[in-house]
């Protein structure tokens, strides 16, 4: 059932609409660390609004960002084939891949304390320490575009494969199992480790958002707008999940029980990705036309 959203939204501009913010993450300094994809750069927002911008290799497409084990901000550079780390002074670290061409896209931190990530085009899941030692893992499937990447409540990694209508987990040994979606044509990309020991993810061909259990139970729970292309999904302290509503220009939130609440973003055509939850649980959200919007959440009915 559709609900309202109670709350308010403002849009900050970074002033740059050709930059292209695409994922967000919290720091441990309390900033709000993005990539710029279209940029090729790293973008670090102060509360107070202070924006500061660092400048990566031309063309190397940044593109998921997460806060790492040693208070370092880590991502992917798609297309130069590498691993980033920026640390919180602004220092660029680069850590390239083994195989050219794999496409790095999703990362997140691990309980082993090393950071996983997913190749593209490699067909493979990556792990890398905090010196930069590098270890890869070949999936046993090939063309299922691995995207996004959770830890799990089983420390698992959690993955989607876009092309395969599927959700992958590889244990911290190495182990990969697939479990294939009821759907055909989900395409699922963002996933993310919610608060009820499952897995959320969101299909964004099929316009539904899904939960997995550890043991491979799958639901599913469609969108009011089919077609809004579901992006992004983040877990929320109280137990939610927020996303991104790509195509409809909305943010969503979904509970544990399936409920989902829309929200309109203000400025048409903003092309919402990635987001984050903060400490206070303000939500942000990363708009592809140039701006950072955050969400303040009031009480729901």
């Amino acid at each position: 059932m559709q609900q309202t959203f109670h709350g308010s939204v403002h849009e900050m501009s970074i002033e740059d609409t050709a930059a292209g913010p695409y994922a967000v993450a919290t720091g441990a300094d309390g900033a709000l660390w993005m990539t710029l994809v279209h940029a090729g750069e790293i973008a670090r927002l102060t509360p107070d609004g202070h924006l500061d911008r660092y400048p990566l290799a031309p063309g190397s497409m940044p593109s998921i960002i997460v806060p790492g084990p040693d208070d370092a901000l880590w991502f992917t550079m798609n297309r130069a084939n590498a691993i980033g780390r920026i640390t919180l002074d602004g220092d660029v670290t680069s850590f390239a891949l083994p195989t050219d061409d794999s496409g790095p896209f999703g990362i997140t931190a691990a309980a082993d304390g090393a950071l996983w990530f997913t190749t593209i085009t490699g067909d493979s899941v990556g792990r890398i320490t905090p010196d930069g030692e590098i270890t890869t893992f070949a999936l046993p499937m090939r063309g299922g575009m691995p995207s996004m990447i959770t830890p799990g409540p089983d420390d698992a990694l959690w993955f989607t494969l876009n092309q395969a209508d599927a959700i992958g987990r590889i244990s911290l040994d190495g182990t990969v199992t697939l479990h294939a979606l009821p759907t055909s044509g989900a395409a699922p990309v963002g996933i993310t480790c919610g608060t009820d020991g499952a897995v959320w993810f969101v299909e964004i061909g099929a316009g539904q958002i899904g939960r997995i259990t550890p043991r491979g139970q799958v639901t599913e729970y469609p969108l009011p707008d089919r077609a809004a292309r579901p992006h992004a999904i983040t877990a929320d302290p109280d137990g939610g999940c927020w996303f991104t509503e790509w195509a409809a220009n909305r943010v969503g939130y979904v509970g544990p029980d399936g409920r989902i609440e829309e929200y309109a973003l203000p400025t048409p055509n903003s092309e919402p990705h990635g987001l984050t939850v903060g400490p206070d649980g303000t939500v942000h959200v990363a708009l592809e036309i140039g701006a950072i919007a955050r969400l303040t959440r009031g009480q729901r009915p």
